[in-house]
């Protein structure tokens, strides 16, 4: 999910109501990476899963680029570096903090946790750029937060307070080191950007991770049943390269430049709804009412925010 900005400057006159159909797509194609991550989590080692994901999005992103851009450009020293540290952010990272977290957390839980990208990615941005934020800024990152407070705790707050209710357990700290990785990811694509088209900084940064990933993977191989994974894995595995990360990037980048950045990311709301809704049809999920009521509150701080931003 997650991404980058394109300048708002290159606008087109004309707005396709197509493109409002693929944004929504890309939030429902990314709301189910939740639900086939869930699925690699529960059977096969983290990097193992996540160098499965980006071996498939890697060579369809090459063809990619080599249809829509003739090519990948040669790099300098400064784009190797940041295009590195994208992958090691956004791709090493990031993915093994999902999956670890999947793999301990109910996939519709999880999902809920993506709101909070915006605005973390806003105080990183506030803390190391000293971008000012505003009361209204402020209020609704203040409401984001009690939204994911209610979701982590059960809508048992007070419970927490006194020791008797539930907590923050390891799902929800990796979920949270995701997150991170993420605004770190956002952040370093601002450079990254300058110098490089989306589609050729996602590709190199793919690489990367790719590689970090496998040199991981390396000690897993050996300990994976391989003979034992049904279609369901190898689907999953499939979806996450195919839609939940090629043509989800590809599609939002469509939206960014057809709408601008502030107004494409207001479809990242649906991720989670999407993700809450998938889990409880294919999964069996149940949907818990402090799920809704705090999703839906840190959806709205959310807005609040994005809507200062404009």
């Amino acid at each position: 999910m997650r991404t980058t900005a394109i300048p708002s400057a290159a606008l087109p006159a004309v707005q396709s109501p197509l493109v409002y159909l693929k944004l929504i797509f890309v939030a429902l194609f990314w709301g189910g990476t939740f639900i086939a991550g869930r699925v690699l989590a529960q059977q096969m080692p983290p990097m193992t899963a996540a160098s499965g994901r980006f071996g498939v999005a890697v060579l369809l992103l090459v063809v990619l680029a080599w249809k829509l851009e003739g090519g990948l450009p040669r790099l300098d020293r400064k784009q190797l570096m940041t295009t590195a540290a994208l992958g090691l952010t956004g791709i090493f990272l990031y993915n093994l903090c999902f999956l670890a977290a999947l793999s301990r957390m109910p996939a519709g839980r999880t999902a809920l946790f993506v709101a909070l990208n915006p605005i973390v990615t806003a105080l990183a941005s506030a803390m190391l750029f000293r971008e000012r934020l505003g009361s209204f800024k402020w209020l609704g990152i203040m409401l984001a937060f009690c939204g994911t407070a209610i979701v982590i705790t059960r809508g048992d707050l007070s419970g927490v307070l006194h020791g008797t209710g539930g907590g923050i357990g390891m799902g929800e700290v990796f979920m949270f080191c995701g997150i991170s990785s993420w605004a770190a990811y956002t952040l370093i694509g601002r450079v990254a950007l300058k110098g490089l088209s989306p589609i050729a900084a996602t590709t190199y940064a793919s690489m990367w991770g790719l590689a970090f990933l496998l040199v991981g993977a390396v000690v897993e191989f050996p300990t994976v049943p391989w003979r034992s994974f049904g279609w369901q894995v190898w689907a999953a595995i499939g979806y996450l390269g195919v839609f939940g990360t090629v043509i989800g990037f590809v599609w939002y980048y469509e939206g960014v430049k057809a709408l601008g950045p502030s107004r494409t990311a207001v479809f990242n709301n649906l991720v989670p709804v999407f993700g809450i809704v998938l889990a409880a049809v294919l999964l069996g999920e149940p949907v818990l009412a402090s799920m809704l009521v705090g999703g839906a509150v840190t959806i709205a701080g959310v807005v609040m925010t994005n809507r200062q931003a404009k």
